[in-house]
């Protein structure tokens, strides 16, 4: 959402270099850099739910690396590593001893079954079967459908390898406590809690994917073509509208025609919080950051394109200015932020009274526009 704002700083960069020689080509750098971005999170938001569940399958991968050392941890006769944090080889092999119920040498599916139980899978929507298909991949390197010795302690070496070198390994864990497995443990399942899964809400199925993609861009065409269409009469019926009801445009403009175009994304909005579901919850958010990168993106090419083909002034120094406070204040907190409390909804409000006296007071006490 805050990368957004970049085609609003190109074509204002003439006017805040005093220049009026680039401001013409100005407009068609500004007009390629939005419909680049445009087409870019429409690209994003196609294989966005990909991306999701892939990052979704890695956390539940996490999940089960943590929860089958937890285990092994406890079923270990010593330390699973040294005092230098390499991997205890005598302990691992009697650990896969004790695990080899039958002593032929190998593990199989239903003898590493031992390893997932109790690692709650519950918690992140995990079948133990899933679970143990997952060992399986990252220790079976022969592809033999068995694991022995030798592909166990490497498979355990680089699952405790990468549970040391992740961001969740506190300061204070080393091979005695080896607390980084507990914070691994904790940080999947908080992880997974926010990703979210679909499983807790009926999830419409799409039955002919390609047609409805097809018909969102039609869709999205029509929408831009009607935007250039009416965007002209549009200024016109504000202006009149003002003249005739005496009600200054600043109102109209501002207050009445944002509250108009963007009451049924706030009603929306509202209709998903109600179920106060954390894929509601999420999807509320994405519905909002979404119509606000549109906004941005779709209208301003609209609008450049039209600025660059009639040969019309740019001269929205406040617009710019309250649309790049509002952008960056908001991207910026999200980006640091996974949940939100009840205070940061005062400060977005807020902002809305903030950027109308900021406008006004740039507009018409300074002379911006």
């Amino acid at each position: 959402m805050a990368a957004s704002v970049t085609p609003f700083l190109v074509v204002q960069l003439p006017q805040l270099l005093h220049s009026t020689s680039g401001r013409h080509l100005s407009v068609l750098i500004g007009l390629i850099i939005s419909l680049s971005l445009l087409v870019s999170y429409c690209v994003y938001q196609v294989f966005q739910p990909w991306i999701q569940s892939r990052r979704l399958a890695y956390v539940k991968h996490k999940h089960v690396i943590s929860g089958v050392l937890k285990q092994l941890r406890m079923r270990a006769l010593g330390r699973l590593c040294t005092d230098q944090g390499a991997p205890n080889i005598e302990v691992l092999e009697k650990l896969f001893k004790a695990i080899d119920e039958d002593a032929d040498g190998y593990l199989s599916c239903t003898e590493l079954k031992a390893l997932v139980v109790g690692i709650h899978l519950e918690e992140i929507n995990l079948h133990e079967n899933d679970a143990i298909e997952k060992l399986m991949k990252d220790f079976d390197t022969s592809h033999d459908h068995q694991v022995e010795m030798s592909e166990f302690i490497a498979g355990v070496t680089k699952w405790l390898t990468e549970a040391r070198g992740s961001e969740a390994s506190s300061p204070e864990a080393g091979p005695d406590t080896m607390k980084y497995l507990d914070d691994l443990h904790e940080q999947t399942r908080r992880e997974h809690h926010f990703l979210g899964d679909q499983s807790d809400e009926s999830v419409e199925t799409v039955e002919n994917p390609r047609s409805t993609v097809i018909k969102a861009v039609l869709l999205l065409l029509l929408g831009t073509v009607i935007a250039a269409v009416f965007a002209d009469p549009l200024v016109d019926a504000v202006n009149n509208f003002s003249s005739a009801t005496s009600i200054p445009s600043f109102f109209i403009s501002f207050i009445a025609l944002p509250l108009a175009t963007n009451s049924s994304e706030a009603v929306s909005a509202i209709i998903f919080a109600s179920r106060k579901k954390l894929r509601s919850a999420s999807l509320t958010f994405s519905e909002l950051y979404g119509a606000v990168t549109m906004n941005n993106l779709l209208c301003l090419s609209v609008f450049l394109a039209l600025v660059y083909i009639r040969g019309l002034t740019w001269d929205f120094s406040s617009e710019v200015l309250v649309i790049l406070i509002v952008c960056v204040v908001v991207g910026v907190f999200a980006s640091v932020r996974s949940t939100f409390p009840l205070w940061t909804s005062l400060l977005a409000f807020l902002l809305y009274p903030f950027s109308l006296v900021l406008i006004y007071v740039l507009d018409y006490k300074f002379g911006w526009s």
